[in-house]
C-alpha cells in the first residue's frame, strides 16, 4: 500500500505531462497580424488646400479653448421661467459679475467685529465642562 499510492500519482503525472505533448495534439494557432492586409500608407492630395500667399496675413482660426467648451456644453441653455423670475426678484441684473475676483483685494472695505465677536466664533459648542459663567461685578 506504501509504494502504490507514490506509483499511482506517478503514473498520472506521466499521463498528464504526455497530454502536453506535440503527439496528436497540434497548438498551433492563426497569426492574428497576418489576417489583414496593410494598406500602404498613403495620404491623398487635399485640393481645397492652397499654400499662402508672401506678405498676406494668415487667416484668422478659432480658438480651441472655445471650440471645446462649446463642443462639450453647448451653448447657453434656456432657463426656465421659475427661475429667470427669481434672478430679477433677487437682483442678478444688478449683481457685480467679477465680485468673487475682488473679496481679497486690499481695497475691498471690510468691518471690524472686534475680539467680542472672535471670542464667539471660538468658544466651544455645547454647555459642556468647557463652558463657564462669569457674572459681571
Amino acid at each position: 500500500m506504501r509504494i502504490v499510492k507514490p506509483a499511482m500519482t506517478v503514473a498520472v503525472g506521466a499521463l498528464l505531462l504526455a497530454g502536453c505533448g506535440s503527439n496528436g495534439y497540434d497548438r498551433t494557432r492563426p497569426d492574428e497580424f497576418a489576417v489583414a492586409r496593410q494598406a500602404p500608407l498613403i495620404v491623398p492630395p487635399d485640393f481645397a488646400l492652397v499654400p499662402p500667399r508672401p506678405g498676406e496675413p494668415t487667416p484668422a482660426s478659432a480658438d480651441s479653448r472655445s471650440q471645446a467648451v462649446q463642443a462639450l456644453f453647448g451653448g447657453p441653455a434656456p432657463r426656465p421661467q421659475l427661475e429667470t423670475q427669481v434672478l430679477k426678484d433677487a437682483g442678478a441684473d444688478r449683481a457685480d459679475p467679477g465680485a468673487r475676483s475682488v473679496v481679497g483685494d486690499p481695497d475691498t472695505s471690510v468691518v471690524e467685529k472686534g475680539s467680542t465677536t472672535q471670542a464667539i466664533i471660538a468658544a466651544p459648542q455645547g454647555a459642556g465642562q468647557e463652558a463657564t459663567v462669569t457674572t459681571p461685578q
